[in-house]
């Protein structure tokens, strides 16, 4: 069906629009990754959409047409721990490359996928570049113990081009929640989702419970899915898209602080990541428990 059909239904405001089912989704966005559509349209699709909300089918579809067109990542000896990184850093460090080590350093395949969308933020990549994690140039297996970035344009080239509308429209749209969503690997993988407010991360938990995906979800960072080094947040758990409280949440500020920067450029974060791992300053509480319910997913899917 014509993009046109699908803008009629949904584009008709937040009470009047009707939702998709997850095939008519799927036939939605491939269209718009694949570029068939004018950009005008696909100005209409992220401001209906916006506006609309997705349902948890519809997310399903879009999820479904991106894994279609995703240079998958092949299947390695381990699964693959999955961190997608948008977001950046606004007020704290990006410790999203932190975890990535960390996991790595446990003997865990790990990508780091993302692309900068803020102009205001300091995106993950020149921290990764840093530490001496240059961007894969072609998509390839990732081997135990090894920690890699992907850019986005690499994985699927019509997702960057939707992420980059908002740089024209000025808002987010549907592409921005499914990156912390997909899973760009051929193979099994635990995919380490964060959201920002509550009602984000339940609308993010009934698409891996239909997906059947298994993940770790919890509220990150700004957006990244680095657990807050100054708190304890609640972590759940999904395996095969059952879901289990991992980790019970704190309120608060946590009572012992980690020593963080107060500078957030990629060079002074780089630097208080060596630091952690080389036993100068101790790894944030929250992250090493983030690192161990990772490997417990992992050890679901061996």
């Amino acid at each position: 069906m014509g993009i046109s059909q699908y803008l009629k239904e949904i584009g008709r405001g937040r009470q009047g629009a009707r939702p998709l089912s997850r095939e008519q989704a799927a036939d939605l966005f491939g269209q718009v990754l694949d570029g068939t559509v004018t950009d005008l349209e696909v100005g209409a699709f992220c401001l209906a959409m916006r506006i609309k909300g997705e349902t948890a089918q519809e997310m399903c579809g879009f999820l479904d047409a991106t894994a279609a067109r995703t240079n998958a990542v092949p299947a390695g000896e381990r699964p693959l721990v999955v961190l997608p990184s948008y977001n950046g850093a606004r007020k704290l460090p990006v410790l999203t490359p932190l975890l990535a080590l960390l996991l790595a350093r446990r003997g865990l395949p790990v990508l780091v996928h993302g692309t900068a969308t803020e102009s205001a933020r300091v995106p993950v990549e020149p921290v990764l570049k840093a530490l001496g994690i240059e961007p894969l140039a072609a998509i390839r297996a990732i081997q135990p113990g090894e920690a890699v970035f992907v850019a986005t344009e690499l994985l699927c080239p019509g997702l960057k081009r939707l992420l980059d509308a908002r740089r024209v429209i000025g808002l987010r749209n549907s592409g921005h929640s499914l990156v912390k969503l997909m899973n760009p690997c051929a193979g099994p993988a635990v995919i380490v989702g964060s959201y920002t407010h509550p009602e984000y991360g339940e609308s993010m938990a009934a698409v891996f419970e239909a997906m059947g995906a298994t993940a770790l979800l919890l509220r990150g960072t700004e957006g990244e899915v680095v657990a807050d080094a100054r708190r304890l947040p609640q972590m759940d758990g999904f395996v095969r898209g059952q879901r289990t409280t991992l980790q019970q949440g704190q309120k608060g500020t946590l009572t012992s602080l980690p020593d963080l920067p107060r500078e957030i450029d990629a060079q002074t974060t780089a630097v208080y990541i060596h630091d952690v791992l080389d036993g100068g300053k101790p790894v944030p509480e929250s992250l090493a428990l983030q690192v161990e319910h990772i490997l417990h997913l992992v050890q679901t899917l061996s």
